[in-house]
């Protein structure tokens, strides 16, 4: 009766050097839980402007691409341009029509310079007038109307509020 002698990898003895791969095996693990809470499935990026505290809302519906404006409380703008100002929660005076208080001039200049831009008239939003609007949830309603009512002047009736879930 014979019996089977056990293999053993041949090991030099002067050998120090030995790979650990639990503390690579942690780092991989926190760097997937890290990948899969930073991931997002919508197209749309949104990062709201310093200072800017947007209103809550249970609703779960990710934002499609449309024109961004940001109302807080010191300006008005599209993207990162700045387009009006706005001081004690209201538009300056020269910024309105003198007729009309709810028309915003600017505004209604720069959207219209968008809607007939040859560079930006062929995207679907322009066409189909989106806009999400992201405003300070501290602002009246007096003062997102007069953003809602030139924007539709201006040929964007579909106006998107941005908010935050949960929180």
């Amino acid at each position: 009766m014979s019996r089977r002698r056990r293999f053993e990898l041949p090991t030099k003895k002067n050998s120090t050097f030995t790979l650990n791969i639990t503390s690579m095996t942690d780092m991989f693990t926190i760097m997937l839980v890290f990948l899969l809470q930073t991931y997002s499935t919508s197209e749309v990026q949104i990062i709201p402007e310093n200072g800017l505290r947007l209103p809550q809302s249970a609703s779960m519906v990710n934002p499609t691409e449309a024109i961004k404006l940001s109302l807080s409380k010191e300006a008005l703008k599209i993207d990162q341009t700045k387009i009006a100002d706005v001081k004690n929660a209201d538009f300056l005076p020269q910024d309105l029509e003198d007729k009309d208080t709810n028309f915003i001039k600017p505004l209604f200049q720069e959207l219209d310079r968008l809607a007939k831009s040859e560079s930006e008239k062929d995207k679907a939003f322009i066409k189909e007038g989106r806009i999400l609007l992201q405003a300070d949830r501290e602002l009246p309603y007096a003062t997102l109307r007069k953003v809602m009512y030139t924007a539709s002047m201006a040929g964007f009736p579909q106006l998107k509020l941005v908010t935050l879930v949960g929180e």
